[in-house]
C-alpha cells in the first residue's frame, strides 16, 4: 500500500475559490493596436467568468487600474466580484507564474515554483516570479518552495494520481539543467501528489514555451483525455501530434485500464506575417480551455471545427455552461484562455 501523499493538487474541475488574471499592458507582447484588441478579449472573459467565481485581477500601476475600471464599467460586470491588485507584473501569463495550490491535510497551501519566462526568453520576469509570494503573504497562506522551475501550463493532473507533461519543456536544459528526469519526477510526485507521470514528446509549432501540455492534451475526467490532432498530413504539427497520440494509446492508468482518448482537429495555426518573436505559427488549440465553477471557457478560432470542440466539452462537463471566446487576437501573443488564468483554492 502506498502512503497518502502529503500534498495533492486538485484537478481543474474541482471547485475554485477564485481565478487569477493579469491585465495586458506589455507593449512588447502586444505592440500597437494589438493591445487594444486583446483588452477587448479580456473584457469578454471577465464578463463571462465573474458570474461564476470571483476574479483577482492584477494590474501593474494606478494608471492601468483606472483604465481597467473605466473599461469594465461599460460592461455587464459586477465590480464587487472583481478584486483588483495594484502590483508590479511583467506580462499576462498567470498560469505559468502564478501559485499552484495543493491540499495539505484539510487546508490548501501554495507551492511557489521558480519561473524564468520559459528558459529566460523574455526578460524581465522578476515581478511575475514574485507573485506567489505576494499572494501567500496577502492572504496568510502557507507557501512551499520546491526549488525547481515549473510553469502551470506545462502540467495537467487528473486528481487521481496521474500527471501529463512534455519532455520538450520539463527536460529542456533552459529550465533545470542540474536535474535529471528522475529528479524532476521526484519533485512532481512529492509536491503535487502524483504517482504516474505520462510524458509526451513535443508541443505545437509557434509555442514559445517549448511545448506546453495545455495546448495539446488535457484531462476531461480521471480516465479521459482530449488530445489535438491534424487532419492534413502536410500540416507542420501533424507528425508531433501523431507521436503524442501513439504514446497515449499505449498508456495504461494505475488501475490497469487504457486511457479513454477523445481527439479534436487543430484549427489553422499559420498566420499572415509573423508574431513578435518571428514565428509564422501560433499555438491555436481547443485544448487551451479553462474549467471554472459553473462554466468552461473555450477558445474558438475556426468555424470549420469550433462547434465540434464546444459539443465535445459539453459532453464531458454537462453541469457547466460552455462558452466559446474568439481568441485569434489573444493567441497572437502565443497563449490563450488557459494560459492567462490560474485557479485559486482556499482563499
Amino acid at each position: 500500500m502506498s502512503s497518502k501523499p502529503a500534498f495533492l493538487m486538485p484537478p481543474e474541475w474541482h471547485r475554485h475559490s477564485a481565478t487569477q488574471l493579469h491585465w495586458p499592458s506589455n507593449r512588447k507582447t502586444w505592440p500597437g493596436e494589438r493591445l487594444e484588441r486583446v483588452e477587448e478579449v479580456y473584457c469578454r472573459i471577465i464578463e463571462e467568468l465573474h458570474f461564476y467565481e470571483p476574479i483577482h485581477l492584477f494590474v501593474e500601476n494606478l494608471k492601468v487600474r483606472n483604465h481597467v475600471m473605466q473599461k469594465l464599467s461599460l460592461r455587464a460586470v459586477e465590480l464587487d466580484r472583481v478584486f483588483i491588485h495594484q502590483q508590479k507584473i511583467n506580462d499576462v501569463w498567470a498560469r505559468d507564474c502564478g501559485p499552484i495550490f495543493v491540499k495539505e491535510g484539510d487546508r490548501y497551501v501554495i507551492t511557489d515554483w521558480g519561473y524564468n519566462a520559459w528558459g529566460e526568453k523574455y526578460p524581465p520576469w522578476k515581478d511575475d516570479n514574485a507573485i506567489p509570494e505576494f499572494i501567500a503573504a496577502k492572504f496568510g497562506m502557507k507557501r512551499i518552495e520546491p526549488g525547481m522551475i515549473l510553469e502551470g501550463g506545462s502540467i495537467d493532473v487528473n486528481g487521481n494520481g496521474a500527471l501529463l507533461t512534455t519532455e520538450s519543456v520539463l527536460l529542456n536544459e533552459n529550465r533545470n539543467p542540474e536535474f535529471t528526469k528522475a529528479d524532476i519526477e521526484k519533485r512532481l510526485k512529492k509536491f503535487l501528489g502524483v504517482d504516474q507521470i505520462i510524458w509526451l514528446k513535443e508541443g505545437l509549432a509557434g509555442d514559445d514555451t517549448d511545448g506546453h501540455i495545455d495546448d495539446i492534451t488535457r484531462w476531461l475526467n480521471e480516465d479521459t483525455v482530449l488530445t489535438m490532432i491534424c487532419e492534413d498530413k502536410g500540416e507542420v504539427n501533424y507528425e508531433v501530434l501523431q507521436e503524442n497520440l501513439k504514446i497515449l494509446q499505449s498508456t495504461k492508468l494505475k488501475n490497469g485500464k487504457s486511457l479513454n482518448i477523445e481527439t479534436l482537429p487543430l484549427p489553422k495555426t499559420k498566420i499572415e506575417g509573423t508574431t513578435v518573436d518571428g514565428s509564422e505559427y501560433v499555438p491555436a488549440s481547443y485544448a487551451n480551455f479553462y474549467v471554472a465553477n459553473g462554466v468552461v471557457l473555450v477558445p474558438v478560432y475556426d468555424k470549420k471545427y469550433d462547434n465540434q470542440a464546444l459539443h465535445l466539452l459539453s459532453k464531458y462537463f454537462p453541469g457547466r455552461k460552455i462558452i466559446g471566446i474568439p481568441c485569434a487576437d489573444l493567441v497572437w501573443g502565443q497563449g490563450a484562455i488557459h494560459c492567462i488564468t490560474q485557479q485559486w483554492y482556499g482563499i
